[in-house]
């Protein structure tokens, strides 16, 4: 795949609502709508001793929490995963993997065998279209896009479009999605600031939101969500790191440490960051990816797989 234009989270070019992308519109009162339409260096702190003694050391991590549990995962499996792939959503969902994918002019939806990285359906989105997170609830996947200002519905077993909806529809303050997943009762978005929005996903209407913390500290750029075991795990962009967050609080619970996981052959890609946690709750396996990665792990997580 050429990239003649790469834009990534950094840039700032708002795009409108393609006129080509498929789909009925969706109001929050009418889910689905019959018929088709047209969408409109690291810092250093100088630390001087009563002796006289100047010592140089790192300033703490912004998610560095003194009483908060950070555990190293280990691997059980690697599997093979397209390095084309700048993934931007992951969900296991009846026996497969949901991949969605990002950039302009190379967004994709895709259904994913774990064991050869391979798709059996992949569908190009339009080319003005970012894509973002995604999740499975009952029959549909729910995906984001990123300025776009609209989340797309498709049946979840043939990937075809079936409706969209506005931001704006969910919640005015909404302009930018990155991370979804839900509880069994709501949608839970992040927009890449502190915040989780949980949402009604029969209305479509928000219905609370939360502000994560670890300790007194907010933790902003949260990113691709998962929900495993009552607890929300989120990529934090461009960290090593995936935050265990309680729901209810915001408080964060716990830290998975992936340091070293990102492949060597890119290890020198910033862009290739960590990003993509998919949960089989039926066998309690636990995977993980990032953008640009060859390979896709299962990892064990002490207390989770049990």
């Amino acid at each position: 795949m050429t990239t003649t234009m790469v834009m990534t989270k950094s840039s700032r070019d708002k795009r409108e609502l393609p006129t080509s992308a498929g789909g009925s519109f969706v109001s929050p009162a009418n889910v689905f709508v019959s018929g088709k339409k047209h969408m409109p260096a690291a810092v250093l702190l100088v630390v001087v001793t009563a002796a006289g003694f100047v010592f140089l050391q790192p300033l703490p991590s912004p998610h560095a929490a003194q009483s908060v549990p950070t555990v190293r995962p280990g691997v059980v499996k690697s599997f093979p995963h397209d390095s084309q792939s700048f993934c931007q959503g992951l969900v296991f969902y009846d026996g497969k993997l949901i991949e969605g994918t990002g950039q302009y002019k190379h967004s994709r939806l895709r259904s994913v065998s774990v064991e050869s990285g391979i798709a059996d359906i992949d569908v190009a989105m339009e080319n003005e279209i970012f894509g973002e997170g995604v999740t499975v609830w009952q029959d549909k996947v729910i995906q984001l896009t990123w300025q776009n200002g609209y989340l797309l519905l498709y049946d979840a077993k043939t990937l075809e479009r079936k409706a969209y909806l506005k931001y704006s529809d969910i919640d005015p303050t909404l302009r930018e999605g990155w991370g979804i997943t839900q509880d069994g009762r709501h949608l839970i978005i992040s927009d890449g600031s502190a915040e989780l929005r949980f949402v009604d996903p029969v209305t479509f209407r928000m219905t609370r939101k939360i502000t994560v913390r670890n300790g007194r500290r907010s933790v902003r750029n949260l990113n691709e969500l998962e929900f495993v075991d009552g607890q929300i795990f989120a990529n934090i962009w461009y960290q090593d790191q995936i935050a265990r967050i309680d729901p209810q609080s915001g408080n964060v619970v716990g830290w998975l440490d992936l340091s070293g996981f990102k492949p060597k052959s890119i290890r020198f890609n910033r862009e290739a960051v960590l990003n993509g946690i998919a949960w089989d709750s039926n066998a309690r396996r636990l995977f993980i990816t990032g953008k640009h990665w060859p390979t896709l792990y299962e990892i064990s997580v002490p207390g989770l797989n049990k």
